[in-house]
């Protein structure tokens, strides 16, 4: 099963394999929203109480089909994740740890041409809230939904290091570099949109 990848404008296209999405979850946390507020795509990537969809998954799992030249990454700070994204219209595609050795995509739900009945056909209907504590309204915690998703990830992380598997990364080239070269903002520019 093959879910379909596309930025709003279309210039960027892909497919996820949705076998390889191992959690979902709505993530409340600042740096999140502050990536949101990077692309200025507020009203398309939160929800009323700050959160973003995130599909966890690992990387090998999403190929590129057209439009690769207009992948771009950012980070929040010198250590923080990569944040890439479309640069041809400020769609978020995803977050992944700065090394390709920790095989981890958090697909945002923004870049996938599907219904969200689609999707919930698809990778099921369940999803974790995180970082509770950064949202704009009250968010219930689903501690249950969290207990379910840490063994899945933490298999998939394992499974993807030892077997080799964290090799088969888009994002990043044969010798462990990012594809594109991340914009690190200043601290003036994280304050600028770090709510």
């Amino acid at each position: 099963m093959t879910i379909q990848l596309r930025c709003r404008c279309g210039k960027l296209e892909g497919e996820v394999d949705a076998s390889r999405v191992k959690a979902r979850a709505v993530c409340y946390c600042k740096d999140c929203q502050a990536f949101a507020r990077f692309l200025k795509a507020e009203g398309d990537v939160l929800d009323s109480a700050g959160g973003t969809e995130v599909e966890a998954m690992l990387p090998s799992g999403l190929r590129f089909t057209k439009g690769l030249e207009h992948l771009a990454c950012m980070s929040l700070s010198p250590k923080g994740i990569y944040r890439w994204y479309a640069s041809c219209c400020n769609t978020p595609v995803g977050n992944t740890p700065r090394t390709p050795k920790a095989s981890y995509l958090g697909l945002v739900r923004t870049c996938l041409a599907a219904t969200p009945e689609e999707l919930d056909r698809q990778l099921g209907s369940g999803r974790m809230t995180a970082n509770t504590e950064s949202a704009r309204a009250p968010v219930k915690a689903t501690p249950f939904a969290v207990l379910r998703a840490v063994p899945r990830l933490g298999a998939m992380l394992v499974g993807a290091r030892i077997g080799g598997g964290w090799r088969e990364n888009p994002f990043f080239d044969a010798a462990g570099a990012p594809v594109r070269t991340p914009r690190v903002l200043s601290r003036e520019e994280r304050a600028a949109v770090t709510p």
